[in-house]
């Protein structure tokens, strides 16, 4: 009886020694195992903003995207967004960029950098001005761009400079549809030529060669053997620019008319 009883009591402690070992074990194991790491989305911004200082745009879009697709609060989503677009200017992405701002409007319409976006999106085409022979496009975009600016946002903060770069913009659109009114001047062309330069003149009074503009719509009316309307553009350019080049031309060409 009594080795009974001292084998139930072997089997016993043997029973609660297993026991602890077997827990101690689980908690090893449950302390191996690490907690799921809270997004702090401020700190990832931080992150992928260092990335994109340091000139890492890949990688510093691939962070952006990432506080996009997890930041619940919305806080730094938008800012993301932005930061994704600025690094495609940065690449010199132009197309890129603006398809990044323009997401970043429709997503964040009354966002509070909705007016930096839009501006982006304008000076954007407006980089891409090379000039009146190539640079026609990129200036009717920006034009474009940057007069929905001032409609959308009248108070904006880049009010006088947006006046400026549409005053390059229109000049430039302008100079463009002189070349083309002076190609089929020197063709023949004589009335595709007048169409070309009176657009000029009605959309775009302040070019800075309003008075050969009117110099060749004068000559293109005298070709054309209308008197009235070539007198009528080549006293415009004497009075309005007497001291100007074609202005003495103009008064050559007057002279030659009969009384």
């Amino acid at each position: 009886m009594i080795n009974m009883f001292s084998d139930m009591l072997r089997g016993n402690k043997l029973f609660v020694v297993l026991l602890i070992l077997f827990v101690c074990s689980c908690s090893s194991k449950l302390a191996a195992v690490k907690p799921s790491e809270t997004f702090e989305p401020e700190k990832a911004f931080e992150k992928a903003n260092e990335l994109f200082e340091k000139k890492d745009y890949e990688a510093a879009r691939t962070a952006f995207l990432e506080i996009k697709n997890r930041d619940t609060s919305r806080k730094f989503a938008p800012l993301a967004q932005l930061k994704i677009a600025d690094s495609y200017v940065k690449e010199d992405e132009p197309e890129l960029a603006i398809a990044e701002f323009r997401k970043f409007l429709e997503a964040y319409p009354d966002h509070k950098y909705a007016v930096y976006a839009q501006y982006q999106i304008a000076s954007v085409y407006f980089d891409q001005i090379e000039g009146p022979e190539r640079g026609y496009s990129g200036a009717a975009k920006a034009l474009e761009e940057f007069e929905k600016l001032k409609k959308m946002y009248p108070r904006n903060p880049y009010r006088e400079v947006i006046d400026i770069k549409i005053k390059k913009c229109k000049n430039v659109i302008a100079g463009y549809k002189f070349l083309v009114g002076e190609f089929y001047y020197k063709k023949g062309s004589f009335n595709a030529a007048i169409n070309r330069f009176a657009e000029v003149l009605k959309n775009y009074p302040d070019y800075q060669k309003k008075a050969e503009v009117l110099f060749y719509i004068g000559m293109s009316y005298k070709k054309l053997g209308q008197k009235d309307k070539a007198l009528e553009y080549l006293n415009r350019l004497v009075e309005e620019y007497p001291n100007n080049k074609f202005s003495a031309d103009a008064k050559k060409e007057l002279s030659k008319f009969k009384p």
